[in-house]
């Protein structure tokens, strides 16, 4: 079985479980590579035994059988940079705490691998957003998981983003930006902007205004069939724009269209999570917080 791994830099417990994973692995005969920019992290000597293949970013992962993420949901969404169109299986390995999609705990740890290694898994289809430019941006990188955002670059005031929809205008948002983000993103930048919670199987795109001037802009949930499009004004003339955190510095002129992409991200789901579930567990629902 051939695996890939991305990981954050850790030191201490954490640098030990992680060379536990590899250990683990390397006992069951996987063929193991490891991102470059991870193995500058692995500096015990018991893996450098191990003498592990690396890959770097545009790389072609497409005869890898799974992919495993040691960190938190950041580390994931760096690991999908990586898997790119080849929809490996990814599992996110939380070596913190717990995420919205880096939710396998440590403990459960040696259980999952076991589960992939036997089959026992269900695969999470997430929709990916993709952007179209009439300049290059993000090194080819041009897609999200997460989210898209436009924002103002500076303390300067806020822009003025015309947001058009399958060519129609929705609207002119006088803001510190927008965020569009997909089901999967929902819990993220576009939550804690007064976004919704939206399932991931609803086939949707959720635009949520960064800090509006007029508050009468609320939330908008539109089909993740439509293309969405953007005019910027502002005082200043650079605006930032950005993929899953990933961000570019572009100007007015520049032509952006976010629409669904033609692959997707697959999420390995072991027995007994949900999407639910991580949500109860990460919003604390169902709990009396008063006792």
């Amino acid at each position: 079985m051939r695996i890939g791994i991305h990981g954050k830099e850790v030191q201490g417990p954490a640098a030990r479980f992680n060379e536990k994973i590899f250990e683990e692995l390397h006992r069951r005969k996987a063929d193991i590579h490891v991102s470059s920019k991870s193995l500058k992290h692995l500096k015990s000597s018991k893996l450098k035994s191990l003498k592990l293949s690396t890959f770097e970013a545009g790389d072609s992962l497409k005869n890898f059988d799974f992919f495993l993420s040691l960190g938190g949901d950041g580390t994931l969404l760096e690991s999908v940079t990586y898997i790119g169109k080849h929809e490996i299986p990814i599992l996110g390995i939380n070596t913190g705490r717990l995420g919205f999609l880096a939710t396998t705990s440590r403990d459960e740890t040696e259980t999952a691998i076991e589960n992939i290694f036997k089959g026992n898994y269900k695969i999470d289809s997430r929709t990916v957003l993709e952007l179209e430019s009439d300049v290059k941006l993000f090194g080819g990188l041009n897609f999200a998981l997460n989210d898209f955002t436009i924002m103002k670059k500076d303390t300067s005031s806020m822009v003025t983003v015309h947001v058009f929809v399958d060519g129609e205008l929705l609207n002119s948002y006088w803001s510190d930006g927008v965020i569009v983000s997909t089901p999967t993103g929902s819990t993220g930048y576009s939550l804690s902007c007064g976004g919704p919670l939206v399932y991931p199987k609803s086939e949707s795109f959720i635009i949520t205004p960064v800090s509006p001037h007029n508050l009468t802009a609320r939330p908008i949930v539109l089909s993740d069939n439509s293309k969405i499009s953007f005019q910027v004004e502002g005082r200043s003339k650079k605006f930032l724009i950005s993929l899953d955190s990933r961000f570019a510095s572009i100007d007015e002129s520049v032509s952006l269209t976010l629409k669904k992409s033609h692959f997707k991200v697959k999420l390995i789901q072991l027995q007994g999570n949900h999407y639910f579930k991580t949500l109860r567990q990460k919003l604390s629902w169902g709990l009396d917080l008063r006792n």
